[in-house]
């Protein structure tokens, strides 16, 4: 048997199975652990700091229904726990609360609290990246998802939110486990992945509201490649359903049921109150070509902008190779279809039968098509479509597959060592770049953007967001507040949350001496986190300090990220 070049350097049969199950946990672990090593640098946005009380609660819940069993399941002391954040599913906040009980409080695994609230997100992450790998590597070759796997792991914004005790990055993995549930479960005919993309359904409805969408890609593709099948069964008078679609309808309502207690009392008003939330989701302030937007209609162009100047440009290169060649197989198979409807010879076009590329880009345009619409929110920026993240990888993993296979046609006397080193340089001209974005953003991932747009610097002349959340408080006092704000020194916080602050000041992340103050009146020192509807802060401050002139600035490429003010300040003390 002979095996590429690739497949003799991993020593791998050419089919995929156990081994490559290997591959992709290690290169899942691989991530984790960078993950772990960078989470510290990365302070704690406002959503944090309400989803680490919310697993507090939710874990406690599940502590006593052990303890004292028919006591939790009293409305009452199910609602007591379970209301707080009742706007969002229940399943990553308890796997917060129970990896914050095990590794922090009881078996002092992690010292931070916050890393151990973090973990499970991280792990999830590292699943998505494996199972990218093993996607890529099943449609295409172990080279095409390979590259999949990295490019996917290496885009700055994902990079930034795998880090985070939040539901994006989860989100982004349960709509690719679904996705790969279900392609298993159409290439096997396998009751079990069946079964299997019914579980992950439903746990992706647990996860996070941009579930409901996923049954617009799983169930069309489903049905087109059994479509024949059904054809038949129509004809003798009966209705076959692909049994993933079945278990999708019946499993994944079960288990998003029976993993949100707070849904189990009052349950249809409830629900009705969840899918109104969401539906009519309120506006935040988001800056998009410096405007800033706190309501109707959204940019049609925000998306594809945001992509382009965030997202390596060598992953859409390779991403637009990838799509563009499955894109023209799917439009040769139509022309030929057509012909034979015309009845004229048809020609023969080589043909999926798992039909990959049809749902990949189902994937993709269902999880981005929302933000398309006038009435879509588009304050959290590129989190909320990022379950589009690890299609596109894919697609860009194909493309690389065929880059490789085209250098391989233009130097064909390419043998041994040579070759090797050429195609080590391929990979390193696409891995490489992505790398050096993704590392170069840390910690200020919602600030950077790339070369294309000019870096961080670039984006901030576009006008385009430079953060939110509050999160990079953290850097200010790292940089400035603990070496040198007075003892005992009240600061405003600005857009930083009292949770998150307390927590920080927990981990001894900002002195403990400092007081946060609400306003910047009562402040001895005071901070902007700058965002465009934010600059009316910068006048109170000097309204309030008495002093223009900020004492520090954190800067991220020479773009200001934060302010420090201080109330005996005389000048502009130090530039990072």
């Amino acid at each position: 048997m002979r095996l590429s070049s690739w497949a003799l350097l991993f020593r791998l049969p050419k089919r995929i199975g156990w081994r490559d199950h290997v591959v992709a946990w290690a290169l899942g672990l691989a991530y984790v652990g960078w993950l772990l090593a960078t989470a510290r640098s990365v302070g704690v946005p406002r959503d944090e700091g309400v989803y680490f009380r919310a697993a507090g609660d939710y874990v406690g819940w599940w502590r006593m229904l052990l303890e004292r069993g028919q006591d939790a399941l009293r409305q009452g002391a199910i609602d007591s726990a379970w209301g707080i954040n009742h706007e969002h599913p229940a399943l990553m906040k308890t796997l917060f609360g129970i990896s914050w009980f095990l590794l922090h409080e009881k078996w002092h695994v992690f010292s931070d609290a916050s890393t151990a609230f973090r973990l499970p997100a991280m792990g999830i992450a590292g699943m998505a990246i494996g199972t990218t790998y093993l996607f890529g590597a099943r449609a295409w070759g172990r080279r095409a998802g390979m590259v999949a796997a990295a490019l996917f792991a290496l885009m700055p914004q994902v990079f930034f939110h795998a880090h985070l005790a939040c539901f994006d990055v989860p989100m982004t993995a349960m709509w690719l486990l679904c996705v790969y549930a279900s392609w298993r479960a159409q290439e096997t005919r396998s009751l079990a992945w069946a079964a299997a993309t019914g579980i992950l359904f439903g746990l992706a409805l647990e996860t996070k509201h941009n579930a409901w969408m996923l049954p617009a890609v799983v169930v069309p593709h489903a049905l087109f490649v059994h479509r024949r099948a059904l054809l038949r069964g129509l004809k003798a008078g009966r209705i076959t359903v692909p049994a993933s679609v079945v278990a999708m309808a019946i499993l994944g309502p079960l288990v998003f049921l029976a993993l949100w207690p707070f849904l189990w009392n009052d349950t249809l008003p409830r629900l009705q109150w969840y899918v109104d939330f969401h539906l009519n989701h309120e506006y935040y302030n988001i800056e998009y070509l410096g405007r800033n937007y706190f309501g109707p209609p959204s940019p049609p162009s925000y998306l594809p902008l945001m992509v382009a100047a965030t997202v390596p440009s060598v992953t859409l290169v390779l991403f637009a190779i990838g799509a563009f060649e499955g894109g023209a197989m799917g439009v040769r198979r139509l022309i030929e279809w057509a012909r034979t409807r015309l009845r004229k010879p048809a020609r023969a076009v080589l043909r999926d039968p798992r039909e990959t590329e049809l749902l990949l880009a189902l994937g993709i345009i269902v999880a981005i098509a929302p933000f398309f619409l006038p009435k879509t929110p588009i304050f959290g920026g590129t989190k909320h479509w990022m379950p589009a993240y690890p299609l596109l990888a894919l697609f860009a993993g194909r493309g690389f597959d065929l880059v490789h296979s085209a250098m391989r046609r233009a130097l064909p006397n390419l043998r041994g060592a040579r070759q090797a080193a050429a195609e080590a340089a391929l990979v390193a001209s696409v891995v490489a770049p992505a790398l050096a974005v993704t590392a170069h953003s840390h910690p200020f991932g919602l600030s950077a953007y790339v070369p294309l747009v000019g870096g961080t610097a670039g984006g901030a002349d576009l006008g385009l967001n430079r953060q939110f959340w509050g999160y990079t408080t953290q850097t200010a006092a790292a940089e400035y507040l603990n070496p040198n704000a007075p003892p005992g020194a009240s600061v405003f916080i600005h857009d930083t949350t009292w949770d998150a602050w307390s927590r920080m000041q927990e981990e001894g992340r900002i002195r403990r001496d400092l007081r946060a103050v609400g306003t910047p009146h009562e402040a001895q020192i005071a901070l902007v986190q700058h965002e465009l509807h934010m600059n009316e802060v910068d006048y109170s401050i000097w309204v309030a300090l008495g002093d223009l002139a900020p004492v520090y600035v954190v800067r991220h490429d020479g773009v200001p990220i934060v302010s420090v003010y201080r109330k005996d300040g005389h000048a502009l003390k130090a530039w990072p």
